[in-house]
């Protein structure tokens, strides 16, 4: 005889246990922990969608602004066009730099010592303001992605000592009965863990792009000072021949 056909007959099917049913039919406290959850989830989402169209912009500006910073055009010419409108990456640090050197020149003959150490300076204030900028939020992907599943676990504990309570109560072990409360208890910590991986590969992914643009905006200060360093020689040199 086949052993299924031992099974009654009139035995009921079981309810099929939604996520929308788990939801609604948990705990206020797990609801808001699982609503916090998914609020933080889409916070994540909307951090990773906005920095990642940043970093390409800023990517393209980097791109753009080398070539034609490289293609021979005198420094007057590229600062002239791009002093007048908003900047960002290398160009902020050339104009930031510029001003400088201008300003330097345009007051007294003294202002003129101590311009290397001076343009250094506006140039490490540059790259420390693009820098935060490019980084602006990341905090938010990293404590998600730290404190996410803790919190889902919150929710989780919760959850079971509600459902153990009623189990108590009901003085009903059945498997049918404990499942749906401990599902309930457990939908909380895999919601934490929806919000928390992709916000901690997100951030990783995002502060590996953040050292290496940083890396990119040092290397051309390092060289365009080099630029200025020899300039500033060469007017050294004119005015004691003068």
């Amino acid at each position: 005889m086949n052993p299924t056909d031992l099974a009654s007959p009139d035995l009921a099917p079981v309810a099929e246990v939604t996520l929308i049913g788990m939801f609604w039919s948990a705990h206020f406290v797990v609801k808001l922990v699982m609503l916090g959850l998914l609020g933080a989830s889409v916070w994540c989402w909307a951090i990773i969608v906005n920095k990642a169209i940043l970093f390409s912009k800023t990517q393209r500006e980097m791109d753009r602004f080398e070539q034609v910073f490289w293609s021979g055009t005198s420094l007057e010419e590229l600062y002239t066009s791009l002093s007048s409108q908003p900047t960002s990456g290398m160009a902020t640090l050339f104009v930031a730099a510029m001003r400088e050197w201008k300003r330097s020149f345009q007051t007294a003959a003294s202002s003129f010592m101590g311009l290397q150490a001076r343009i250094e300076k506006v140039l490490d204030v540059s790259i420390a303001r693009e820098v935060e900028k490019l980084e602006s939020n990341l905090l938010v992907l990293a404590t998600v992605a730290s404190a996410g599943p803790f919190v889902g676990l919150f929710g989780t504990v919760w959850g079971i000592m509600t459902a153990f309570r009623s189990i108590a109560a009901s003085r009903n072990t059945s498997l049918a009965v404990v499942a749906p409360g401990i599902a309930e208890a457990l939908f909380a910590t895999a919601i934490g863990l929806f919000a928390a991986i992709p916000a901690l590969i997100a951030y990783n992914k995002l502060q590996g792009d953040v050292a290496k643009k940083q890396a990119r905006l040092e290397g051309f200060a390092d060289e365009f000072s080099s630029i200025l360093s020899r300039q500033i020689d060469q007017h050294a040199v004119r005015e004691r021949a003068a």
